[in-house]
């Protein structure tokens, strides 16, 4: 029994909740002709998705291939996707008649609300239940808590089935919005990692930077940041490319905690780049109300100046320590890399396009890209092998399991949502913000980045962004922030976590491939990825680093903005054409900081610029006349 379980239930279980899911991201009950709720297709993606983690992850321990599933786990599974069809059957009837049927409103919310509790334990670990569990208390004792965060208590029964039910909280927007895009891009990744598009960005990434001096650490930065983007979690990034990269970087001489560092602050960054930002993207147009367009464009800068960071410390460090690029004989010909995979460009050519110049919603996009790729591997294949029904069907299942840790961490943010709405803890938190920042908008700010922080530890993007946007963002916005700002900023902090100690679990697990120290890696990583410690402070103040204002202010930013990183990096590193001095070191990091700042954050930030572009030309003129002088 157990044996069928895990080697024939779970599999069918993982491609029914991803057929559903594609099915609601490609609206097919409306072309069909069938009048169905979201809500519905969602009771039974959450049902599937609770049985397929009670069947695979044991409640203590790790999973194996051949695990034995107790009788109490095969109950747990079987009682989910009974509650996710009651669900999906009767939820007209809930929705429509809620205060007339509270006992059976209940029945549902006391049945779903422990499964997620214990299914989020065994996926993401005690932390998040911590905080959900704070959460659920509050919302129980909300009247006896003191002060500006006092809120509307809730009876035991009203509580559950408000949980359960109301589209504000269980099935609510996060879980909407994972299933319908989230899923949808990990159908795309799965496409390409079967079809060896995995295999040819790897090879394109070889070509583009293995020829310059620390070549392997800029393939490590390419790679991971492309996909990062895609992959939605940092962790697991650095877990799959970093098998990979961080032993190539060992071999062209970085030592294990550079490569460590470096493969963290990658795989992190790959969180911010668009056009998918780990779907943070996505998320972040739904709750704003505005274009996906406009947030990509937003984030396209900032990401930008924290790549440029990352390559020019990984630059640095190789001159330093003298690393040469990649031996010719482990390098394929760029002509030949193009002409055996060019085609895996179309999908994502297909993406842009749908996305941009058609306007279609990025999960029909993600659709599209999907049928390209497809076409694509059947028509052209890659060195050799095309794509077949198996592959397809097997790219359907590994979806399936693989989403349901998101779609678990999705149906927590909907409760953590929840409880936020019916006590009314977003206008307490929100009143106790903005009174600190009328004092003060950076004591302000510096208080939202520390949160953000911690509430972001252990937990891949989507969660982040959720969690930090519904907490941290609102006091911001209160304040005249700009809307987009404010999300990016607390995005940005949420995100750092990942590479910020005292958890740091991205740095953590790069280390522990790297067979580095774990502290002393993630310090590193803090080191490597500083502009994102920096930029959202000053994104915040001037909009135009995220590319809103005039033409002039855009470009006096963009370029502003790129001088200061250079500068501040090379500082940081000790290297500009030659070992800098400490004065040296000192000279370009200030004049690094100064060029970042933007000449129309505040009043006299123009004059700090203007000292920036004047010390940053003192200081390069003393470096190079330092170089002249030095013999050959």
């Amino acid at each position: 029994m157990s044996d069928l379980l895990t080697r024939h239930v779970k599999p069918v279980l993982g491609t029914i909740l991803a057929l559903v899911a594609m099915g609601l991201a490609g609206d097919v009950p409306f072309h069909l002709g069938i009048s169905v709720f979201d809500q519905q297709a969602l009771g039974i993606i959450l049902g599937v998705g609770l049985a397929v983690v009670f069947i695979a992850v044991p409640a203590r321990g790790k999973a194996g291939p051949d695990r034995t599933v107790p009788v109490y786990d095969a109950f747990f599974a079987l009682l989910a996707i009974v509650a996710g069809i009651y669900f999906a059957v009767r939820y007209p009837v809930l929705s429509n008649e809620f205060y007339f049927r509270q006992t059976e409103t209940f029945i549902v919310g006391i049945v779903f609300i422990p499964l997620v509790i214990e299914a989020l334990r065994r996926t993401a670990g005690l932390g998040l239940v911590t905080i959900l569990g704070i959460f659920l208390l509050y919302g129980l004792v909300a009247d006896l808590v003191p002060g500006q965060l006092n809120g509307r208590a809730q009876s035991f029964p009203n509580l559950v089935s408000y949980l359960g039910v109301d589209l504000n909280a269980l099935f609510g927007l996060p879980l909407v919005i994972i299933t319908s895009i989230v899923v949808v891009f990990i159908f795309l990744g799965q496409l390409l990692l079967r079809t060896g598009g995995s295999e040819w960005f790897t090879d394109l990434a070889i070509g583009l930077t293995g020829r310059s001096r620390g070549g392997s650490a800029k393939i490590a930065i390419v790679a991971s940041g492309l996909f990062g983007s895609i992959s939605g979690s940092a962790v697991s990034n650095v877990a799959s490319t970093g098998v990979l990269t961080i032993p190539l970087m060992r071999r062209g001489g970085y030592s294990p905690q550079a490569a460590g560092a470096i493969e963290a602050v990658a795989s992190t960054g790959g969180q911010i780049m668009p056009p998918i930002m780990g779907a943070a993207a996505f998320l972040m147009s739904e709750r704003l109300a505005i274009g996906y367009s406009e947030i990509v464009i937003a984030a396209l800068l900032p990401a930008l100046l924290y790549y440029v960071a990352v390559f020019i410390q990984a630059d640095v460090e190789a001159a330093r320590r003298n690393i040469p690029p990649i031996p010719r004989e482990q390098m394929r010909p760029m002509g030949q890399v193009m002409r055996e995979g060019w085609f895996f460009a179309l999908p994502f050519a297909v993406l842009i396009l749908a996305l941009f110049w058609l306007n279609r919603r990025p999960e029909t996009a993600a659709l599209w890209a999907s049928a390209t790729i497809v076409i694509v591997s059947f028509v052209f294949g890659y060195k050799g092998r095309r794509i077949g029904w198996r592959d397809i069907v097997k790219s359907i299942s590994a979806t399936g399991a693989i989403s349901v840790d998101i779609i678990v961490i999705g149906a927590m943010a909907g409760l953590l949502i929840g409880v936020i709405e019916i006590s009314g803890l977003s206008f307490g938190l929100t009143f106790l913000l903005v009174q600190v920042g009328q004092s003060s908008l950076f004591l302000l700010l510096l208080l939202t980045a520390v949160v953000s922080v911690i509430l972001g530890m252990g937990m891949p993007t989507t969660a982040i962004y959720l969690i930090v946007a519904t907490l941290a963002a609102p006091p911001l916005r209160k304040l005249g922030i700009d809307p987009i700002a404010a999300d990016m900023f607390v995005l940005y902090f949420g995100l750092l976590s990942m590479i910020t100690p005292p958890v740091a679990i991205a740095a953590f697990t790069a280390a522990n491939l790297a067979g580095a120290k774990p502290l002393q890696t993630a310090l590193l990583a803090c080191r490597y990825g500083w502009p994102a410690f920096v930029l959202p402070f000053l994104f915040v103040l001037s909009p135009s680093l995220l590319l809103q204002g005039t033409a002039l202010e855009v470009i006096q930013s963009v370029v502003t903005a790129v001088a200061g990183v250079w500068f501040a990096s090379a500082g940081l590193g000790g290297y500009f054409r030659g070992n800098l001095d400490l004065l040296g070191r000192a000279a370009f990091t200030t004049a690094g900081i100064a060029l970042l700042i933007p000449a129309g954050g505040f009043t006299g930030a123009a004059w700090i610029e203007a000292a920036g572009v004047v010390l940053a030309a003192a200081a390069l003129l003393r470096q190079v006349m330092a170089n002249r002088r030095k013999p050959a």
